[in-house]
Formats: C-alpha cells, structure tokens, sequence
C-alpha cells in the first residue's frame, strides 16, 4: 500500500490526527452502565410525554419502549425518555440532579418512578422521602407522578405485601397515581402457579412479565 501522507497538506494532516485521537479518546472514556434513554420519535404534538425513573427493573426488556408500544395499538400516541441506572434508588436519582432538570425543563405529562422492592424500613422510607420531593416539582408543571410498584425476588417471596403496602402508601401519601404491577403479580402466581414473568435470575422481568407491566402501567396512566 502507498503511502499517501506526503502528498497531504501539513495543515490537514494534524486535523486529522486531532480527529482520531479524539475518537480514541472518547472511546475510552468509562460512562456508568446504563441504559440510552428510550425515545419514541413523534412528530405530533399531541403525544403524551412520559419520563420513566428507576432501575434495571425498568430498562430491562426496554419498559418505556413496550408501553409505548401498547399505547399506539389503543390510539394513544406516546413519547418516552428513561432515567435507569442498576441498583438505584429514588435518592439517587435525586441526588445526580438529571430528574430536577429534565422535569423544570420538559413538559411531561406523567413521571414514573420505581426504585427496589423496598419492603423494608430504609426502602420504604425513601419512597415516602424522595416520592414526596418528586411530588413537589412535578405540581407547578402540571405533571402526573405514578409509583411504579414492583415485586420481590422470588426468593424473598414472604416480602411480597411488604411492597404492595409501602408502594400504595407512598402514592397515596403523595396524592399520585399507583401502578399496581406487584399486586397483579402476587395474584397471579397464587391463582396459577405460573411464575413466568419472572425472567431466569427470578428477579428481574421476562419479556412476558415487562410486557404485562407495560399493560398495566399504560391502563394506570390512561384509565
């Protein structure tokens, strides 16, 4: 092969030198392991507008993107951003300061948040906390929080109305609407026996357990 750099420019040829070492750079530049914001494009400008907050139980399977999905087959044109970092809690969240921002900043219709199972008293303590602060800067936008009330490991199965208790008490604590995903949940496995929305860690969601959240997060918002 030829070697063509002499007949480049000197000028150019640190351009593009520049160029390389900044993609190089870039490449390197460790990010926290999360998830891309999942955005619906819409050209309308009657889309609803959600913001989804939490964890992996939320990104997994790509949540806002199926309820996205539910909502176009019922006529409901829905635009979706995420904010989900593994292992976060609502404190978190708050503390890095993006939920502030982007709710002072865009016109959401509803927030969604979620963190752990939290059935315990730290967990339930900071859904009432961190809920009642999101709470306060969604009321002068006009933006509808909603509690994402999730599930146990099924290992931790004797956790299960733990949750359900402290997820509806931090909605109702806080006036917001309650996605009661745990609940259907926990009614379903004992009617059926069937513990397929559980996905192979037995934690974390199946494609089918995301997709009946997706539903019963979507009828919460838009009943």
């Amino acid at each position: 092969m030829k070697n063509i750099s002499k007949y480049i420019p000197l000028t150019w040829r640190i351009i593009i030198s520049l160029f390389f070492l900044n993609v190089i750079t870039g490449a390197c530049t460790k990010s926290k392991p999360v998830q891309a914001p999942a955005v619906i494009t819409t050209t309308s400008d009657s889309a609803k507008k959600i913001l989804f907050v939490g964890n992996s139980l939320t990104y997994y399977n790509d949540l806002p993107n199926l309820v996205a999905r539910v909502g176009k087959d019922s006529g409901v044109e829905i635009k979706t951003e995420m904010l989900a970092f593994p292992n976060y809690a609502l404190e978190d969240h708050w503390n890095d300061g993006a939920i502030q921002f982007l709710i002072a900043n865009k016109k959401y219709d509803f927030v969604v948040v979620q963190q752990g199972p939290s059935s315990q008293a730290d967990g339930r303590a900071m859904l009432l906390d961190y809920g009642a602060r999101i709470k306060n800067i969604c009321i002068p936008h006009n933006t509808k929080l909603a509690f994402f009330m999730v599930w146990p490991a099924f290992a931790n199965f004797s956790t299960f109305d733990g949750v359900i208790k402290n997820y509806g008490d931090a909605a109702v604590a806080t006036n917001s609407l309650l996605c009661p995903v745990g609940q259907v949940w926990k009614n379903h496995f004992l009617a059926t026996g069937d513990y397929s929305y559980y996905g192979p860690d037995m934690f974390h969601p199946s494609q089918k357990g995301s997709e009946n959240a997706a539903l019963i997060i979507f009828k919460t918002l838009f009943k």
